[in-house]
Parts: structure tokens; sequence; C-alpha cells
């Protein structure tokens, strides 16, 4: 995407065109202005235009062009919070709606899918969060119990169910999710765009907001070569978040994670490995993942960047941990690799902002983008048309606070991801 095989990699390459759109280049006039199209954004254009608002959406690069188009694809419900910390960071009573309507959130995913037909290799089998030693499987164990004592299905497995459901030994555990599955999130992002332009809602490409001012009750988002007046802004921006709002970008810490795909594996060899296709993730510190997609290509990611010495590291680490993941693959060759950028919030859990009068966003999904990103898009939708009064709202409004030593930790995010996988093991 640009020009970047390492942004998108191979999402790019097998998702379905994005539909056709072009820069802002007139002064156009909407009910609300959308910035930003991810996932937040468009389940955002998508909801407002089927409730009858008309609806802008201005995007400075591409449709899917941050996380929403380069992350791995884990559909997961909650939060990497425990369950039952949360009650204890926002009150019990968005505490309470944040649990319930994220734990529900995949569910809105594969019904958006569904609805609109989106063409996204969408897989609803659960995905297995595996346990790395005593402590992993401690840590699952709670997770799970805390979730069971909410009537989640999730299912904790022992150390022979896990090898059976992964194809390796390595695990002492697993928690398996059955709310949750796997889709190709930038196949998503182009879905959901093409349904909210059925809808009615205009998509504006390669037009970053340069500038944003309250004129006569209404708003006037200027962009290169075009504006859009609004009574309503929505600022889905994210840990992509440049030039206008910079309060968002300052308020998250950049955390790197990468993907490396294999060429599709053979028949044979697919059925030694996630033969029920969940996707996985570990519970170590600098975690990695791996899931298949549809044409049997193993997709394995970890914490870093793909750029200067990181590139060789991070790949390097890829080749020697699914050697001692799944020693019968052999010697595997790279088919794409990419990277982005999650934003981090200083407790993990997203933010609701006011940011000036009828200017709203959510941002800070903390690696966990995909359903909280869809359902945020659409309380968003629901609070402008008046069907969901703030009060009534997942999150309470805060103020943006810029992180403390934001690019220290950014750097040392970077950098130590490369030392940790310089001699790490599964």
């Amino acid at each position: 995407m640009l020009n970047d095989p390492r942004s998108h990699g191979l999402w790019e390459r097998t998702a379905p065109p994005a539909p056709l759109t072009a820069r802002l280049s007139d002064h156009v006039v909407a009910d609300v202005a959308v910035v930003g199209a991810g996932f937040t954004g468009l389940s955002a254009a998508l909801h407002l235009a089927e409730a009858g608002a008309s609806v802008v959406v201005v995007e400075g690069a591409e449709i899917g062009f941050g996380g929403s188009g380069r992350n791995v694809g884990l559909v997961n419900a909650g939060l990497w919070v425990m369950p039952a910390e949360l009650p204890g960071i926002l009150g019990p009573l968005h505490g309470e709606r944040l649990l319930d309507l994220l734990g529900n959130a995949p569910a809105l995913v594969f019904k958006l899918v569904e609805t609109h037909g989106i063409d996204c290799e969408a897989r609803r089998n659960g995905t297995l969060h595996c346990g790395v030693g005593a402590k992993g499987a401690d840590e699952l164990a709670e997770r799970a119990r805390q979730w069971q004592a909410r009537s989640a299905p999730v299912q904790l497995l022992d150390a022979e169910e896990t090898c059976r459901r992964v194809g390796n030994s390595v695990y002492t555990a697993a928690l398996l999710d059955q709310r949750a599955g796997t889709i190709q999130p930038l196949a998503y992002a182009r879905g959901l765009a093409r349904a909210a332009l059925s809808a009615g809602a205009r998509i504006y490409t390669g037009s970053a907001v340069v500038s944003s001012r309250r004129t006569g009750g209404a708003w006037h988002i200027a962009t290169p070569h075009g504006a859009v007046t609004a009574e309503w802004v929505i600022v889905a921006t994210n840990a992509y978040t440049v030039g206008a709002w910079p309060a968002i970008r300052q308020e998250v810490v950049h955390l790197p994670y990468f993907n490396i795909a294999t060429r599709p594996l053979n028949d044979n060899l697919r059925r030694t490995i996630l033969p029920e296709r969940q996707g996985v993730w570990d519970t170590k510190d600098v975690l990695s993942s791996y899931r298949f997609d549809n044409a049997g290509r193993l997709v394995i990611g970890s914490v870093g960047a793909l750029r200067g010495a990181g590139t060789a590291i991070h790949r390097s680490w890829a080749r020697r941990t699914l050697a001692l993941l799944f020693p019968q693959l052999g010697p595997v060759e790279f088919e794409a690799e990419w990277y982005g950028m999650i934003g981090m919030t200083a407790d993990l859990v997203p933010k609701f902002h006011r940011l000036d009068e009828r200017v709203l966003s959510f941002s800070g999904y903390n690696g966990r983008g995909i359903a909280p990103g869809t359902v945020f898009g659409r309380a968003l939708a629901e609070h402008v048309t008046g069907r969901l009064a703030e009060a009534d709202m997942p999150l309470p409004v805060t103020a943006p606070a810029a992180q403390r030593f934001r690019r220290l930790r950014e750097t040392y995010y970077e950098f130590g991801s490369q030392i940790a996988h310089i001699s790490a093991r599964v």
C-alpha cells in the first residue's frame, strides 16, 4: 500500500480490491464527518448511513491503512485486562457495561460479515490463548474462572488437549474462547467500506485533515484540496493520528507488531498444525501469534518492527520459532512480511473523548481493534443519531492525557524486541 510492500503484506495481496474512491477535491456538506477509514470509522459510517444520516469519511491514505489493515486478524472478545479488574479501573457501571459489550463484540463482526456478504475469510471457530510454563497456565486458569463466572463460553484446556488442538507440546494449557475467530482484516475493512458506500456514505481517500474549526454552529474540516462542513465530527484515527487532534497520538504509546507468512503448506503438513484452524497467541511478555489463512499459509507474528536491523532479526526469529514449534515443516519459504503500530494506553483500556463540542473519538485499543472498533463505531453512530445518550456510552468521557516518556518507551519497545528475539526460544 502506497508502494510499501511491508505495510500490509499478505493482506494487501489477497484482499478483494478496495471500492473505488478519490480524494476530496470540493466543498461538501454532511450531518457527520468521520475522520479515518479503519474499523471504527467505517463501522460508524455504515451505521450512521443505515440510520439515515448524511455521512462523509475522509481518510489520509487508503481504506484500512492503519492498524485495521495490518493486524493479525484475531477477532477476540474482551481486553487484555482481566475481566474482574475492569470495574476497578472504570467503576462498576462502565466496567460491567464494557465487559458485556466487548464480550459480545465478535458477534457483531461476524453478523456484519454475513449481512453484507463481506469476503474476508471469516472463521468463527474460536481462538486459543496458549500458556507458557506454570505462570502462563495459572494466568489462563484465572482468566477462565473470571469469564466463566460471567457465563462466557470459554474452556480451559490441559496440556494434552492443547497439544491436540495446536499440534505441538510446547504449552502447559490453553484458553479456548468460542466467541472468537479470525478474519482477513484488510478485506474486512474494505468490505465495511463497500457496505457503507452502498448505504449512502461518501468516502474520500488521500484526503488528510489539515485543520478543523467551528464556524456558525458547524465544523469546517479542511483537507489539502477540499473541505467538509458537518454538525458532528467522529475522529477515528487512533494510533495513526497525524495533524489535527494531536492529543490522541500523545495518549498512546506505539507498540510495533510484525507478521511473516509462509508459502502455502501442503495438505499433509496442514493436517498436523492447528487442525481446527483457530488463531493462537501466547502468554509471554514479548508475545507471539500464529494462524492460517484460507490458502494454507502459516502467518507468524510478534512484537517488533521490520525496519533497519530489526528486519533480519525478526525474520530469523520467525524461522527458528517455526522450527521449534513445528519441526515437521523443515526449511520454510516466506512469501510476505509486514508490520504496523498498536496504540497502547497507560491502563490498557480504550478511551472515549469529547475533543470539542460534537467532536467525539474512541482510541487506544491495545491490540484488540477488530471487535472493539466495530462496536465502538456503532456506539458513536447511535449517540450521534440520538439513540444512545452520553451517559449510556460504553466508556466514560475522559480528557486525553499525554503519556510520560512516550518516545523513550517506543524506542525501548522496538529495540527491546530485537534483543529479546536474538536469543529467544519458544
